[in-house]
């Protein structure tokens, strides 16, 4: 699980020259003609340099690499390295702190955390980064929040985005090109949110109140964002939430009690599940809760709608003192059919890994192995998961992963 126990504090770092670790022959790649960007599969990773997760133990590095974001075009396979950008990123928080708008020319990246060793408090910063990824280099900028942002959306217009907050809030982004500024604010509680997505049309949007519980769902209309009033079931501290491309179906991770704020409670690894919402016609109705392995740190719903793939810590988190530890995560899909989701197949994960995502075609999973270093890949193919063994390596803990709008 992504939070550990801390004090909340805003703390704005010292300023830092941002260098790009990309070429410039990458940067010219992004580029290219209309036609190659439109046929791309773009996917953003953030990477936390400072942390690492030791045997189940938060540790944070003195001399540490910097936090990147990694830009990929997964429209073959394996999917390919374009760009590696350094900017501020943390693990705290849900795996969809980053977006990618539909031609990959911009991404958002939310401020990061940080740890304050002689204070023995954990630091939020409370800003929005810009990534210009056409410029050369890519250039970083950004933009003051007021609050610490948790999940991040682009709808698939490019022109509109929702940034989740720790207070119960959420920031309206009008995206002009790379003029980006904050249009309005939504309050939706007093507690922390977490994972927010557009649906396909892009009339609604789902919001998780990781704190207060369940689903909210948000009117849009013609870039004016509304609460409908209208919440949704879920299962305990629901986080991440993906919406699949048929406009059929969403689906929601509940990370249960570790999930909670200040919970001080012994864990050794129970089940936990998520939740699939009907969104094919309104009102939306949760219509079914999934058991799966603890900590459903991740979840996504392929384009087809045929496809849930959820990365579960299955104790993979937990100190080896506890009787709930395992090694390794689980990968785990389920095949929806005829309205109803049905566990199909599984694989071992890496060690408390992160976010999860499907590749436009919807026959690959990626997976964020955080401790290892590495983005792992994985085949699904008429409900059968395997390990390809193939492995993208990052600097630094991969955190937050998301494709572009579908």
């Amino acid at each position: 699980m992504k939070s550990i126990s801390s004090t909340q504090r805003t703390n704005t770092p010292k300023t830092k020259p941002r260098r790009t670790l990309a070429s410039l022959a990458l940067a010219l790649t992004l580029g290219t003609a209309a036609h190659a960007t439109l046929a791309a599969d773009w996917i953003v990773s953030g990477n936390d340099g400072k942390y690492q997760r030791v045997e189940g133990r938060d540790t944070w590095l003195a001399n540490s690499p910097p936090d990147t974001l990694t830009l990929l075009d997964a429209s073959h396979f394996p999917p390919q390295v374009k760009a590696t950008v350094e900017v501020e990123n943390g693990i705290q928080g849900p795996p969809q702190a980053v977006a990618v708008t539909p031609d990959g020319a911009l991404a958002l990246v939310a401020a990061p955390t940080r740890y304050d060793e002689a204070a023995k408090k954990l630091l939020m910063d409370s800003f929005l980064q810009v990534v210009d990824l056409h410029a050369t280099p890519p250039s970083v900028t950004r933009i003051d929040l007021g609050m610490h942002p948790q999940g991040i959306a682009i709808d698939r217009s490019g022109h509109l985005a929702l940034v989740t907050g720790v207070d119960g809030r959420v920031a309206v982004v009008q995206i002009n090109g790379t003029n980006v500024k904050i249009a309005d604010w939504l309050k939706l509680g007093e507690k922390r949110l977490a994972g927010v997505s557009f649906t396909h049309d892009g009339r609604h949007a789902l919001v998780s109140l990781r704190d207060e519980q369940g689903v909210a769902v948000l009117d849009v209309n013609d870039g004016h964002v509304t609460d409908s009033g209208v919440r949704l079931s879920s299962g305990v501290a629901p986080y991440t939430i993906d919406v699949s491309s048929d406009g059929k179906w969403a689906v929601v991770s509940d990370v249960g009690l570790a999930g909670l704020p200040g919970y001080a409670g012994k864990l050794a690894g129970d089940a936990d599940a998520i939740t699939l919402i009907d969104v094919s016609h309104e009102p939306f109705r949760a219509v079914q809760h999934l058991t799966v392995p603890s900590l459903p740190e991740g979840v996504a719903i392929s384009p087809d709608g045929r496809w849930i793939g959820v990365q579960a810590m299955d104790g993979s988190n937990l100190t080896a003192d506890n009787p709930g530890r395992h090694a390794r995560g689980k990968v785990v899909l389920f095949e929806i059919r005829n309205g109803v989701a049905h566990q199909v197949a599984e694989a071992p994960g890496g060690e408390a890994a992160q976010g999860i995502v499907f590749t436009a075609d919807s026959k690959y999973l990626i997976v964020q192995f955080n401790v290892e270093h590495q983005l792992a890949l994985y085949a699904v193919n008429n409900g059968h998961l395997r390990d390809t063994g193939k492995r993208i390596e990052i600097k630094g803990g991969p955190s937050s992963l998301r494709t572009t709008p579908r």
